[in-house]
């Protein structure tokens, strides 16, 4: 186990030992000064905090000038918009852990007719605080290799929950969610996920997947443009998209990130829309079928 693996687990673990001493402080007698079950054990997990975060970052940064970009297909098919991406700045998401340095986000944005709405629901500052994931185009849109691979890592046992696209919902996400999915691990920020094996040390990472979607398994060899799984709406997510990025590693807490291009499209900035036609040899099924599919669970 790497130093970066061990220190975050130890983080963890003094958390656990922190809470379960201040709630014996309150409700017991322990013996011994205040200090020793409070301050003491406060300290060890602060000074934690700082090494984890330090390993993780320096650990993750690129080394020495990027190469040249991974040249692969799109993940998608169909009209997206791009958000976060690092055509804009790196690292792309404002930090180089978990290999994302170039990683980017995509939401399906169909093209509606003229004076209708956007399909997409606009971000609302107070009401709803919270949708349905059948509302957004993107949930449920199938998922496609960008290359023949292997499947390192295939998880889609993690529920959809319900979007986060409002002022007090990302709130929720920033303040409570998003920490406790940090506490608990990097699985439970990217959620449903599948890690290809692309060669040359190269993997890719599909993020946010629909629970119970993936068609393949870990060993399972793909072919470019063969459907993985659908886009969901696990993990640290305001709202059904795709997180993609490259690697060097299969695992994320030791990954560094590789730049990418996706051929055709390049790397669509922020905001930018691009659209892919279907790949040959498997066609894309329709959207409209699979939204409508069981979102037991959400929350």
């Amino acid at each position: 186990m790497s130093v970066r693996t061990a220190v975050p687990i130890a983080m963890r673990l003094s958390w656990l030992v922190l809470f379960a001493l201040m709630i014996g402080e309150f409700v017991t007698d322990l013996p011994g000064p205040g200090w020793a079950t409070t301050v003491l054990p406060a300290t060890v997990v602060f000074v934690l905090m700082v090494v984890t975060t330090v390993l993780q970052v320096s650990a993750a940064a690129p080394q020495g000038e990027p190469g040249p970009p991974v040249e692969v297909d799109p993940p998608v098919a169909g009209r997206w918009t791009a958000l976060n991406s690092p055509a804009d700045k790196t690292p792309s998401h404002g930090t180089h852990v978990y290999g994302q340095t170039y990683a980017i986000d995509i939401v399906a944005d169909p093209e509606t007719g003229e004076g209708e709405p956007p399909a997409r629901p606009a971000f609302r500052w107070l009401w709803p605080f919270f949708r349905r994931n059948g509302a957004f185009p993107a949930f449920g849109a199938p998922l496609l290799a960008v290359a023949d691979a292997t499947v390192v890592r295939a998880s889609d046992g993690q529920r959809d929950h319900l979007s986060r696209n409002s002022l007090a919902g990302i709130a929720y996400l920033m303040i409570v969610e998003g920490n406790v999915r940090s506490f608990v691990g990097v699985r439970r920020i990217v959620g449903n996920h599948v890690i290809l094996d692309l060669g040359d040390g190269t993997y890719a990472v599909y993020a946010h997947v629909q629970r119970g979607s993936l068609r393949v398994k870990a060993g399972e060899t793909v072919r470019v443009g063969q459907v993985l799984g659908r886009v969901g709406n696990s993990g640290n997510t305001t709202e059904p998209h795709l997180h993609f990025h490259l690697m060097d590693s299969p695992d994320l807490d030791n990954a560094r990130g590789v730049p990418f291009t996706w051929r055709g499209v390049g790397v669509p900035a922020n905001n930018e829309t691009f659209t892919v036609g279907e790949p040959v040899g498997e066609p894309v099924e329709a959207q409209a079928g699979v939204q409508s599919e069981a979102r037991a669970g959400e929350a």
